[in-house]
């Protein structure tokens, strides 16, 4: 059976106009690749560690191989374009998931 995967990014936004645009851009790209986004900067509160981060994004993938293929997309790297010339600071995983059966 095929586990699904997990794209989980800690965002520090620094431009919010050029971030909202990487925003629009890669979250309709991502549902291509069968993207289900779980949480995308809500609430939250940190419990250890330090505060580097203020915008936490959680995408369900059907696959590892999907969430990857996305990734190394040219729909993604055009809507990364505007995160990585400056609008944030972005750690970002992909893990692969439990079954669900």
């Amino acid at each position: 059976m095929i586990k699904p995967a997990y794209w989980m990014a800690r965002s520090q936004v620094i431009n919010p106009d050029e971030y909202l645009e990487y925003v629009k851009r890669a979250g309709p790209a991502s549902r291509e690749y069968g993207a289900e986004i779980l949480s995308r900067g809500g609430r939250f509160e940190l419990l250890e560690g330090t505060l580097q981060f203020q915008r936490f994004v959680l995408v369900k993938y059907p696959s590892f191989d999907a969430a990857m293929d996305f990734y190394h997309s040219q729909a993604y790297r055009e809507a990364a374009a505007f995160r990585l010339g400056g609008a944030g600071i972005n750690e970002l995983v992909i893990v692969e998931g439990e079954d669900s059966g």
